[in-house]
């Protein structure tokens, strides 16, 4: 599908298309789980309590968000975190249950740049909210550029 006013397609095409629709704010994501001794503050390195650890919370958040928009990428895009912006308001012991929830509320002009509302609850309310920013690309292509960070080579652009 041409972009509209005719024209040719710049570059950011395969970013905003697939199957011939574009990728619009509103697309939501959802997870559930439960805090286990893994998911600890004093497990993950974070904190010395047993409290649903932040990091934890932020993984889920960016693990909602890649995965609600999957299907709307092109063949060989994924996403990766670029920015996040949460405020952790409340502590979650362990055995509560988790719910997270991410909704698409920008597609940047570029059709690269993601960002999603965020929030986070346990069974007695809000424990996060904020924004999260992901970026679409080329996952081989992505990929390749880390590898060459090894090799001291500077990767082609």
């Amino acid at each position: 599908m041409p972009p509209a006013g005719g024209g040719a397609a710049p570059h950011m095409t395969t970013c905003l298309f697939q199957r011939g629709k574009r990728m619009k704010p509103g697309i939501k994501g959802h997870r559930e789980l439960t805090v286990t001794e893994d998911l600890l503050a004093s497990r993950a390195g974070s904190g010395l309590v047993a409290v649903y650890a932040t990091p934890m919370m932020i993984a889920a958040i960016e693990g909602t968000a890649a995965a609600s928009i999957e299907t709307e990428l092109a063949p060989g895009q994924t996403t990766v975190g670029t920015r996040v912006n949460v405020s952790h308001v409340a502590a979650t012991p362990p055995g509560m249950k988790v719910r997270i929830e991410t909704e698409l509320a920008e597609v940047a002009p570029n059709g690269k740049i993601l960002t999603f509302r965020v929030n986070a609850y346990d069974e007695a309310g809000l424990i996060g909210t904020g924004t999260h920013e992901r970026a679409i690309v080329d996952k081989a292509r992505f990929e390749s550029k880390v590898q060459a960070k090894l090799g001291g080579g500077s990767p082609s652009r």
